[in-house]
């Protein structure tokens, strides 16, 4: 299995070689198309990273995962590289819209959570990828990729832990505690959203009863979906 180093600098030394296609594409007159971007926020235990991972396959796109995500955020190097990768006149307006932004009262200030939202941004503009975690979904506009939440009952969620992580039931009766507390005050203290709103997802996957292959099946459905509306 690669390093999370070897994944991060496969996916900048991708987005700088489709920065270079795109250039040359709008040189010859062509119209570049951006991939969406796909965000998938899962409880503990719903398959929801399975999902993920199963639909980046089918899409071609590269999952990045929290640990990914979080390194980039920490890495000045990493932070530079994927800004430089985009579009110069992408990044301009990026900047310009960060500025704006952080000016504002509603977002935390935070370090970390400046980072974390300009590489949301930076990731949604070059497209192309399934963002796992990290409330992707509510740094970004609706109109701004597709966003899938996946969710099942708990003694389900608990089965799966036992029978996928090897967790004893107590264990994983903690940890889907812990993770649901969590992932709700993140949130909560970022957003002021409920991380359960409905409203805040293109499509809820609720994997109880659903089969999970069957699941990527409907996302992938409901992604075309949304496309075609935006296309309109």
């Amino acid at each position: 299995m690669r390093s999370i180093e070897e994944l991060i600098n496969r996916q900048l030394n991708r987005w700088e070689m489709e920065r270079r296609h795109r250039e040359e594409e709008i040189q010859n007159g062509i119209a570049p198309e951006i991939k969406p971007i796909v965000t998938v926020s899962r409880q503990r235990g719903s398959r929801g990273a399975y999902i993920a991972e199963r639909l980046a396959e089918k899409l071609g796109y590269q999952l990045l995962y929290r640990e990914i995500i979080d390194e980039i955020c920490k890495s000045s190097g990493y932070r530079r590289r994927v800004i430089e990768s985009l579009d110069n006149k992408v990044r301009s307006r990026m900047e310009l819209w960060f500025e704006g932004l952080f000016k504002g009262m509603y977002i935390d200030s935070s370090d970390y959570f400046k980072q974390l939202y300009r590489v949301i941004m930076s990731v949604s503009a070059h497209g192309g990828v399934v963002v796992v975690g990290r409330a992707a979904n509510f740094m970004l506009s609706r109109d701004q990729g597709f966003h899938l939440r996946v969710v099942a009952a708990r003694p389900v969620r608990i089965e799966n832990l036992v029978r996928y992580q090897q967790l004893t039931h107590e264990q994983a009766e903690q940890e889907i505690r812990q993770f649901d507390r969590s992932r709700a005050e993140f949130v909560e203290s970022n957003f002021h959203m409920n991380i359960d709103d409905p409203g805040a997802y293109d499509l809820i996957l609720n994997t109880t009863y659903v089969d999970v292959d069957e699941a990527v099946q409907i996302a992938e459905l409901g992604m075309q979906s949304k496309r075609k509306a935006l296309s309109a």
